[in-house]
């Protein structure tokens, strides 16, 4: 019990963050230096104002020194990552898999909202991903070499295959080179089978939301969607249903 308390705190911490990642990233700006600052005023924050979950709740989600809001993005990225580190550690307990699942959905989590923001994936991200996670899916995770290097080249020839097409028929660009290269980070981690599980789960959900964000917005089928949050989410929960789905796909054939 105490763990898992542990692990949740742990998660939140971290979780706040990928906040300072996630704002930024994309602007190219240190994620080391100035420490943390009100968005609106620039004062940096207190320490005492900077814990995670809490200090949004004690300061009523405002600026203690300009009084503007705080987005309800910060505890909203600090409860999932904290939930996701949770939910992983009852999954693979205190071990090196923990810590390297963690991280993988870390870096979903901040390519995730970064993309929701500003339509981007960024290689400071995937690059570095790409060979780092297919060298601890094979010798840690111990995923078969084969496995996560075909589930490399797939996962970034799927993609790859399916904009050029969608480019050559539309004669508009309707994938980014962002999403290729994330979803080859997946399979090489991951491995080739899950990309069944994930391609299936993110067309589904990206459909489901894409047209109802459509329908809300008063948009037609032009509307850019970001797909990188969908193929983030259906690797998540790949690493809890993934192997229950593959099991029963193989047992109907």
């Amino acid at each position: 019990m105490l763990l898992s308390i542990f692990a949740f705190v742990f998660g939140a911490a971290i979780g706040s963050f990928l906040n300072v990642c996630i704002f930024r990233l994309p602007e190219h700006y240190s994620i080391v230096r100035p420490l943390s600052q009100c968005p609106h005023c620039h004062h940096p924050i207190r320490f005492y104002d900077n814990i995670p979950l809490i200090s949004y709740l004690i300061l009523q989600g405002r600026c203690r020194d300009c009084g503007e809001k705080i987005s309800l993005r910060y505890p909203l990225v600090e409860f999932i990552t904290a939930m996701l580190a949770l939910i992983l550690f009852a999954k693979f307990h205190l071990t090196l898999n923990f810590l390297i699942f963690f991280v993988f959905v870390a870096v979903l989590i901040v390519i995730t909202f970064i993309d929701l923001d500003h339509q981007i994936i960024p290689d400071v991200l995937t690059l570095p991903g790409i060979p780092l996670f297919f060298l601890l899916a094979v010798f840690v995770v111990k995923v078969p070499w084969m496995e996560a290097a075909v589930g490399l080249l797939i996962g970034g020839g799927v993609l790859l295959a399916v904009a050029f097409v969608y480019e050559l028929i539309t004669k508009r660009e309707g994938m980014g080179g962002g999403d290729i290269k994330l979803l080859a980070m997946i399979g090489g981690f991951l491995g080739w089978k899950s990309l069944i599980f994930i391609l299936l789960f993110s067309s589904l959900l990206g459909a489901i939301i894409g047209i109802a964000v459509m329908v809300i917005k008063k948009q037609d089928m032009k509307y850019a969607v970001p797909f990188g949050p969908f193929l983030s989410a259906a690797a998540v929960a790949y690493l809890f249903w993934g192997d229950a789905f593959m099991r029963f796909l193989f047992m109907q054939y």
